[in-house]
């Protein structure tokens, strides 16, 4: 089965960007689309680095278990909140501390706002750092507006159908690149 790590990318108190990481958890466990594992950036309280983690000389457990994670999916799926809009400084942190563990990934990002614009204006820049470093950013996006409304706090959406139907479009999109990256070697 595939290995599909969700990056839950906002720390902020009373995040909502999470129900999101949790809809994606469940829709991929309960289509037994891949092996999920959660890479939840507000358990790891990591401080702002100030090196790519391959130049640190003493690396934090955390550090190295957040690297093996990244390291061990065959794709990825970024939820991040739009933050007057762009990314949270977590999500830059992480982006930044790593390298090679980026490189030809396949990533898929959700972009989450509570407003109408479902986060809109954070995907271009985020976009450019993700290709800077080499990572295959494929073209599905999963836009969610007005969050409070669409998801609730354990991650289950308001319209389960056009949710589920959005989602497999995303989904499929992932596991196609992932695929193409097996091939490729």
């Amino acid at each position: 089965m595939k290995k599909i790590a969700i990056l839950s990318a906002s720390v902020r108190n009373g995040r909502n960007s999470h129900r999101v990481t949790l809809y994606f958890k469940n829709y991929l466990q309960a289509h037994q689309l891949a092996e999920v594992s959660l890479i939840d950036l507000n358990e790891y309280d990591f401080p702002i680095f100030e090196e790519r983690l391959r130049f640190i000389p003493d690396p934090s457990e955390a550090m190295l278990r957040f690297a093996s994670q990244i390291t061990e999916a065959e794709g990825i799926i970024i939820v991040t909140p739009e933050y007057n809009g762009g990314y949270p400084a977590s999500l830059k942190n992480v982006i930044d501390l790593l390298y090679a563990e980026w490189k030809r990934k396949p990533l898929a990002i959700a972009t989450v706002s509570a407003g109408a614009f479902a986060g809109s204006q954070v995907i271009t820049s985020l976009q450019f750092s993700l290709w800077k470093i080499g990572a295959l950013v494929v073209p599905a996006m999963f836009p969610v507006p007005t969050i409070d409304k669409t998801f609730n706090e354990h991650g289950e959406p308001a319209d389960k159908e056009g949710t589920d139907k959005r989602a497999n479009a995303f989904v499929s999109e992932l596991l196609y690149w992932m695929d193409a990256k097996a091939k490729m070697g």
